[in-house]
């Protein structure tokens, strides 16, 4: 395992994550990785650990993967499930959070549809004195950051299978495309991406990355990059995003997050931003395509192309994801046994 002190006590956001800290999680992700390969996958880092997995909103992918990663790990875990809980009587998520700290919770894994409650949930930890840590799965249209770091693991393992590390993708051109107005995982990609050094295009239809908005993204990034000028790009046509592009990275369409009729149909997006072979024609001649899932086969992405071993590293995405979520854990629970 990588020798750096890791002292970040819950893992809420990448904004204000440092270059050390990337490659730290992605040192450790690799550890883990070569684990992952072995025929006994299971090791005794965090036994007697307990790790709480709150998801008040639907999920397959992390859900699973924290799952099986606290279980590699060796932690015992609880699955919270809001439809079967007490907050159908009215419990309050702070006395949810409570109830499964008595039970001797050491680290929460936190998503819900609202931005804000991980960390509400952290604060309320931290004012209690207790040695509970979270990490955020996902809130609302804030941030995602364990996929972030799964996609930046994906695409660095890539390039670099023995060590991987952020310095990797400096100069390279990646470009993230649809729901970005929405998304929570491309605001983590963001900060992870400017923060390689890599050149960020972002391309969607203007109802979904409003001229405000990439100027809001823009001036987090001016002020949260070490560069003092964040290599971030706005596009609303795919064309250029998609030139010369070392990897593409599409996005959901989040329907059940628009409150408006953002866009005419489906099948017009698909044929203004859908990724197809023939629109990666523009890209570099060995592109790679990500995608976080779930995917609406057809609309962000063609099913063929979603499938194809050439270009597609979504399953690879979902592989990570265990590694890099096993990586996460330890990082955090390393200090508390």
């Amino acid at each position: 395992m990588p020798t750096t002190t890791w002292n970040r006590h819950h893992i809420l956001s990448l904004a204000d994550f440092t270059t050390a800290e990337y490659d730290t999680v992605l040192q450790t992700a690799a550890s883990f990785q070569e684990v992952l390969s072995r025929r006994t996958k299971k090791v005794p880092t965090l036994q007697g650990q307990v790790v709480a997995n709150l998801f008040f909103e639907s999920s397959t992918r992390t859900r699973s993967s924290f799952e099986l990663a606290a279980k590699r790990l060796s932690a015992d875990t609880l699955n919270f499930a809001a439809a079967t809980s007490s907050m159908t009587k009215g419990e309050t998520i702070l006395d949810t959070a409570k109830t499964y700290l008595a039970m001797g919770t050491d680290i929460m894994v936190v998503r819900h549809r609202e931005a804000g409650v991980p960390n509400a949930i952290a604060s309320e930890m931290d004012r209690l004195g207790v040695r509970v840590s979270v990490l955020n799965a996902g809130d609302g249209q804030h941030e995602h950051p364990s996929q972030a770091l799964l996609d930046l693991f994906t695409i660095t393992t890539l390039i670099d299978p023995d060590h991987p590390r952020l310095e990797l993708l400096k100069g390279k051109k990646i470009a993230i495309v649809g729901d970005i107005l929405h998304s929570r995982v491309a605001r983590s990609n963001i900060w992870s991406l400017i923060a390689s050094g890599a050149e960020v295009h972002l391309a969607a239809p203007p109802t979904l990355l409003p001229k405000l908005f990439a100027e809001f993204i823009s001036e987090e990034a001016e002020g949260r990059s070490n560069s003092p000028n964040p290599q971030l790009f706005l596009h609303w046509q795919l064309e250029p995003a998609l030139q010369n592009a070392d990897f593409v990275m599409t996005l959901r369409l989040q329907k059940e997050r628009m409150t408006a009729h953002l866009l005419p149909s489906l099948r017009e997006y698909h044929q203004l931003f859908g990724i197809t072979r023939t629109k990666l024609q523009l890209c570099k001649p060995n592109v790679k395509v990500l995608h976080p899932g779930p995917v609406n086969r057809g609309v962000e992405i063609s099913s063929e192309l979603m499938d194809d071993p050439e270009f597609s590293l979504i399953q690879s995405q979902v592989t990570s994801g265990v590694a890099v979520r096993m990586a996460l854990l330890y990082l955090l629970g390393s200090g508390k046994a």
